[in-house]
């Protein structure tokens, strides 16, 4: 172990525990200290730490996934996923082993590590990474998702990362009764009151997912007849945004898209909330923000829509910018600029019922295109097409409000 051995460390980290005990009179000092919470914790973090000292030797990346029947959606997502470094490295690390506090068997996240190690294998150049056994885990886990019929990358990638902070959460799973009432946060500031529910998720659910992908949404409702403003505000893991309608021939840009998704919304009676000045449900005005910004912000460009009889996709081109996305303006008022930058899109092409995916990537030496087992380089200007559908956006600085 770099840095200092497993012995010298443990010794560390018993002294230290017994001098915080003995200090605030817990326990008497011939107590097992190595089977208590506080030893444990200590430990975890002295391990993370110094697993963080590790050098990484990883190949280029540039390694293909084998397509193991309709299975190109996971391949997609898994190649955009690999690529966002925050987590790369807490895998190949295995850095969870010793965060986890979680009950569940962490099966799958080791499947997804498994999977990870072979795409950045020193040697991997050339090679293919059979994601068989990382399927197989996540359909028992998932088994939704039985079967071998074409899926939503966009869908799975959801059901993936919820399915991993499960495995790999840092708090102790806690029964949800769903009798507890919701906290009231009156005459204190939105700021305040954001930060308070924010506190009281972390409680809850904290992992490398909610680190790196979890952000904090606000939606303030305006009643018409009491003009009585009320706040909610939820976690996400991405923001799912509408596409403006154009002729056949007319791009958006995802500037427009965003705009139409945090633009004032009418709700008539019937689907709005209860005012709780008025207490009957009454016409109101919805407005989202972003009250909270995610390390990495993942984009889904909503190109399937219900239509009276069946599902139609948008092919419109929605074009976007590959550095400095500015969030800023859907923030709070005081957010300044907020930047982001792509580094990995997964595509869609084809009809609602004849689609494939494949995913690019930015790599050190540029970008690649990676369809099933195949990665080639590809061009910048080759990444603004009507098949972009989900975006990954890294946030310029490291910076995150907790």
């Amino acid at each position: 172990m770099p840095g200092t051995t497993r012995a010298t460390m443990e010794g560390s980290c018993q002294a230290l525990c017994r001098t915080l005990v003995s200090q605030n009179g817990i326990q008497r000092e011939t107590t097992d200290i190595s089977k208590s919470v506080l030893y444990t914790s200590l430990m975890g973090l002295l391990l993370v730490a110094d697993k963080e000292k590790e050098q990484l030797n990883i190949g280029n990346g540039r390694v293909g996934l084998r397509n193991v029947g309709n299975t190109c959606f996971l391949n997609a997502v898994v190649q955009c996923l690999s690529h966002t470094r925050g987590l790369r490295d807490y895998c190949l690390l295995k850095t969870y082993r010793a965060e986890k506090f979680s009950r569940e068997e962490s099966d799958l996240m080791e499947e997804f590590s498994q999977i990870l190690a072979g795409l950045w294998d020193v040697n991997g150049e050339d090679k293919v990474v059979n994601p068989g056994r990382f399927y197989t885990t996540f359909k028992e886990a998932v088994p939704y998702f039985s079967g071998y019929s074409q899926q939503d990358a966009q869908e799975f990638l959801r059901f993936l990362m919820d399915r991993l902070h499960t495995e790999i959460n840092r708090r102790p799973s806690v029964r949800r009764t769903g009798l507890e009432p919701e906290p009231k946060y009156a005459k204190i500031r939105i700021e305040e009151e954001a930060s308070a529910m924010w506190k009281r998720h972390l409680e809850r659910d904290d992992s490398k997912i909610v680190d790196l992908f979890s952000g904090q949404l606000r939606s303030s409702l305006h009643c018409s007849i009491c003009s009585h403003y009320s706040t909610t505000f939820d976690v996400f893991c991405d923001l799912s945004l509408p596409i403006p309608k154009r002729g056949s021939a007319g791009g958006v840009s995802l500037k427009e898209c965003l705009d139409l998704f945090s633009q004032e919304e009418k709700l008539d009676e019937e689907n709005a909330p209860m005012c709780e000045r008025c207490n009957k449900r009454t016409v109101s005005t919805k407005k989202l923000s972003i009250q909270r910004f995610p390390q990495v912000i993942v984009i889904h460009l909503n190109r399937f829509a219900m239509s009276r009889w069946s599902i139609c996709k948008s092919k419109v081109c929605v074009s976007f910018p590959l550095t400095n996305l500015d969030l800023g303006p859907y923030g709070p008022a005081d957010s300044g600029p907020v930047l982001y930058d792509l580094y990995a899109v997964c595509n869609h092409s084809g009809t609602v019922n004849m689609g494939h995916y494949t995913a690019c990537c930015l790599e050190e030496n540029g970008w690649c295109f990676y369809n099933d087992s195949s990665v080639t380089p590809v061009s910048e200007n080759q990444l603004q097409s009507s098949q972009a559908y989900v975006l990954f956006y890294q946030r310029k600085n490291n910076t995150v409000r907790k």
